[in-house]
């Protein structure tokens, strides 16, 4: 119990505060066997004094908004927890991966969560590229079962909404994650009558907003998942120059 206190505060920066530190401090008092309030404080004081965005903080931000997409549609299906955990694992090793599931068993028990307020918080301390990045994985979980049905869909636009996600960005993340006739403009966020020109411009606009450079102060960890949705917008980018021609 040491190391996954140790862990919990070492971990996080500004999710100790707010709507998501009382979640985690509910989950891990009532949820996590073996584990105290005085555990929640030992915690803290592991916790750095920084307010800005670390990578414990995406983590533990994924792992709620995780489990309101998964509890979307009234049922909690293993795909999704598989993908959640061997995406965790994937980023961070088993040891961490485990404890974060330790903390996921709980937040999935939970239904006080509020969404609005947890993604204010989100909103305060992270980056618009990092909350890019964050609905990117939650359609991922979404797809894991192979559809992503009307609830998560609706979901995942009302926590779009709440991170001041616009249509935009939020229609581009979305189509990369279907298999439609003009996905790649949306993936680009243009319309099919543009001319190449403009295809080249909006190209360019994505990468620059999608860049996995803009992630590198959450770790190497989290690049990764950056660098599947940079090679998406690419992929896009590249069919519709084979459909039009372009060179």
């Amino acid at each position: 119990m040491a190391n996954f206190t140790k862990w919990i505060g070492a971990t996080l920066g500004f999710t100790f505060g707010g709507p998501i530190g009382a979640i985690l401090g509910y989950v891990v008092g009532n949820f996590v066997d073996g584990f105290s309030s005085e555990d929640v404080q030992n915690a803290k004081r592991f916790s750095e004094t920084s307010r800005t965005t670390q990578s414990g903080d995406f983590e533990m931000s994924l792992l709620i908004l995780s489990a309101v997409v998964i509890k979307a549609d009234g049922k909690v299906d293993k795909r999704e927890l598989d993908f959640v955990r061997n995406h965790f694992i994937q980023m961070y090793g088993a040891t961490r991966a485990n404890h974060a599931f330790k903390l996921f068993s709980g937040i999935i028990k939970n239904d006080k969560i509020s969404t609005r307020q947890v993604c204010m918080q989100i909103r305060q301390h992270m980056t618009h590229a990092t909350r890019l990045q964050m609905i990117h994985f939650l359609f991922g979980i979404a797809n894991a079962d192979g559809h992503v049905n009307e609830a998560e869909i609706n979901m995942i636009y009302k926590i779009s909404g709440y991170l001041y996600i616009n249509d935009h960005d939020y229609e581009s993340i979305k189509a990369m994650f279907y298999n439609g006739v003009d996905n790649a403009y949306k993936v680009l966020e243009i319309d099919k009558s543009v001319t190449d020109a403009e295809v080249k411009k909006a190209y360019r606009k994505m990468v620059k907003k999608h860049h996995p450079d803009k992630l590198q102060h959450l770790g190497e960890e989290h690049l990764k998942g950056a660098e599947e949705k940079f090679r998406q917008i690419q992929m896009a980018y590249e069919n519709i120059q084979k459909e039009r021609g372009m060179k």
